[in-house]
């Protein structure tokens, strides 16, 4: 009997280890089996690319003044403020120059004197040339001796060395009065382009210097063109080229964006990070750009055609350094995994050299939660750039309960 019940439990015991066996099994099929996952994918396809070179560098103007005083003396007069438009050669601020006016018009009255002395001074030398012919026909007759003949001769010839002298002075006054003139003028600090005055240092009362010593009194600036310097690293060196587009944004203009022309190009290269100075030009009319601001952009390369490109969203473990990453595609309702070979980066668009062909089905949003070999469900496929997204089948609407 011991024996038959012993059997009888380990019949039991088996069937019931069985039994959870069993459905311990069907607990994981359901665990397995999930749903599919909601995910938004988009059409590989070919499309234009432009290739550029990402910059960042500082808008400066590329004409721009600081305006000094050549003489010492009172400022009498300030005609400009702050912040205004002025023109070339416009008056800014006047000095006082009483005392080379005085001069000026002493050195115009010894012109005045110079002159009449230059006058009296061909009188005599026309007269002693008279003198001389009537002594020389005299000798000639036997009437006048030689020593007067001489005489005659000595003193024809010191009259035209007086009125060269008198020429002289005239010279000698003249040229004092330009230089007195040019003092005067410099009495009036103009400005020496057109632009704006940026900065002002100077108020009626202030004793200046000469442009040796002195500070700048005022600071214009041309915004009409400015300059946009930016650094490119020494591997992209190579494809800069002098005439090439500058596009760029600026945060002050949300939005925006703006174009320059490459001018300059650094013949060497900085020995401190090995990067190489590029100047590009900013035509800014009207002025909507200030010197100072800071842009951000991108030096454009050269275009090319039949580039395939996604977003970067699109994919993941993204290494841009090895130009390596991956993304999921959907083939019959599953995800593969694929790792891709990228090109270039424009902006948020990756270009891929190999992993994917045009016409495949890549997922763009929903991708965080997948694994390779997941079932997923399309909830919307996003047009691609130049192809035509093939439109997937409607799935069936559920029959209707019936009451």
């Amino acid at each position: 009997m011991k024996r038959i019940a012993a059997i009888i439990f380990v019949a039991v015991v088996s069937f019931s280890i069985s039994a959870c066996s069993k459905s311990d099994s069907k607990k994981s099929d359901v665990q397995v089996s999930k749903p599919p996952v909601a995910v938004e994918v988009s059409t590989a396809a070919n499309s234009s690319v432009t290739d550029g070179i990402e910059v960042t560098g500082g808008l400066e103007p590329k004409f721009s003044v600081d305006v000094k005083t050549q003489i010492p003396g009172l400022v009498k007069q300030v005609l400009v403020s702050e912040w205004v438009h002025v023109t070339k050669g416009q008056p800014l601020v006047r000095i006082d120059v009483a005392e080379t006016e005085a001069l000026v018009s002493r050195a115009e009255a010894g012109i005045t004197s110079a002159k009449a002395n230059l006058v009296q001074m061909q009188v005599a030398a026309n007269r002693a040339e008279r003198e001389l012919a009537r002594i020389s026909k005299l000798k000639e007759s036997g009437l006048a001796t030689q020593q007067s003949l001489d005489d005659a001769k000595s003193e024809a010839e010191a009259a035209k060395a007086r009125v060269g002298v008198a020429a002289a002075q005239i010279h000698v006054a003249e040229e004092e009065l330009r230089q007195g003139m040019a003092r005067q003028k410099k009495g009036a600090v103009v400005s020496p382009i057109d632009g704006v005055v940026a900065m002002r240092n100077v108020n009626v009362g202030d004793l200046t210097s000469d442009a040796a010593a002195a500070g700048p009194i005022f600071r214009i600036v041309d915004n009409r063109l400015l300059n946009l310097t930016v650094t490119v690293s020494s591997t992209d060196s190579g494809r800069i080229k002098v005439g090439q587009t500058l596009e760029f944004s600026v945060d002050s203009q949300p939005g925006r964006t703006f174009t320059g022309k490459v001018m300059y190009i650094n013949p060497e290269l900085s020995s401190a990070d090995r990067s190489l100075k590029v100047i590009a030009e900013v035509r800014n009319v009207p002025e909507t750009l200030k010197g100072g601001l800071f842009a951000k952009g991108r030096i454009i390369t050269g275009n090319r055609s039949q580039v395939l490109q996604v977003p970067r969203s699109a994919v993941g473990t993204f290494d841009m350094q090895a130009k390596k990453g991956s993304l999921f595609v959907v083939e019959k309702g599953t995800v593969r995994k694929r790792d891709i070979q990228s090109g270039t980066v424009n902006g948020d668009m990756i270009e891929i050299v190999s992993g994917l062909k045009p016409g495949e089905q890549y997922v763009v949003r929903g991708g965080f939660n997948l694994k390779d070999g997941d079932n997923v469900a399309v909830a919307a496929a996003t047009a691609p750039t130049t192809a035509t997204t093939p439109t997937a089948p409607a799935s069936p609407a559920p029959p209707t309960a019936k009451k």
